[in-house]
């Protein structure tokens, strides 16, 4: 026998090896994935039957015929058009003004030298070991003296400036090099210039990435807007949905066709954003 015959089935195993380690990988990932999916899918089905359905035993697993009735008797019943109306005005425009103020902060912090810079982002990050509730009374009797109570300007300004979102762009900032902003300036680009038609077009990845936190952030708040919004006329989606929850019953079809839209758009702008979510977290982990 020669040495090349002997050593054929070696090389066979060593080619077998990976592929049955990628196979079981491919097993496991395709597990996990079932598992995380199967809450969803259970959420969308359990839409579709009413309350007695949702908890019969055993459970429903396909769909009812339910759905239409959920979903009209869910606008009907509390002024749920007003509080999914709140909730997009309120955390798109939250989004779009948070990325500004964090964007420019993590500009400052990142490419200018001034007295106290550090002290003052080290109580930036500081603030991300409080709770919220910590500031909540403050806050409230703020937005009374203001009298910003029931409106928009109560929910979307007192977060503008988020710990996390300034220490994100300031990370990110430090990958734009050095050269190409002072290239612009002897070009005789003004700083606001400089930052909008310079810095931001490289950002795009980390921007992409703080506007899933800003909007998952506001979108998803219920306490603050519990407290600070009196009426259901002002109320978000979180806060609409939980006076869904009766003393003596609740209707949990129509509390899951609510869950179901509230989820849509947060789905809706990951799938948009998701290729540059990765890359926005990882910006600026590599300084230049």
């Amino acid at each position: 026998m020669t040495a090349t015959q002997l050593t054929a089935p070696r090389r066979r195993a060593a080619t077998d090896s990976p592929r049955s380690l990628s196979a079981v990988l491919t097993t496991f990932i395709g597990l996990g994935a079932v598992l995380m999916l199967a809450p969803f899918a259970w959420l969308v089905v359990a839409t579709t039957h009413s309350t007695s359905e949702i908890f019969s035993s055993p459970p429903a697993l396909l769909p009812g015929s339910h759905f239409w009735e959920n979903f009209s008797g869910l606008f009907t019943s509390l002024q749920f058009g007003s509080a999914l109306r709140n909730s997009v005005v309120v955390s798109l425009v939250y989004t779009g003004l948070g990325l500004v103020v964090c964007s420019a902060a993590g500009y400052a912090f990142a490419k200018f030298t001034f007295r106290g810079r550090n002290i003052l982002f080290t109580v930036i990050i500081a603030s991300l070991a409080l709770p919220g509730q910590v500031t909540l009374v403050p806050l409230f009797k703020m937005m009374v003296e203001l009298g910003w109570l029931n409106s928009y300007q109560g929910l979307i300004l007192p977060n503008l400036a988020l710990p996390f979102g300034i220490f994100l762009m300031r990370q990110s900032m430090h990958s734009v090099p050095d050269e190409l902003i002072q290239a612009a300036r002897m070009d005789g680009a003004g700083e606001l210039r400089t930052f909008l038609q310079i810095v931001l077009p490289t950002m795009r990845p980390a921007l992409a990435a703080l506007s899933i936190f800003l909007f998952l952030a506001q979108w998803n708040d219920f306490v603050y807007p519990l407290i600070v919004q009196r009426t259901p006329e002002a109320y978000t989606l979180p806060v609409s949905l939980a006076t869904l929850h009766g003393v003596q019953s609740t209707d949990y079809g129509q509390l899951l066709t609510g869950t179901l839209i509230s989820v849509l758009p947060v789905l809706v702008l990951f799938l948009f954003l998701q290729r540059y979510f990765v890359a926005g977290l990882l910006a600026g982990s590599v300084k230049q």
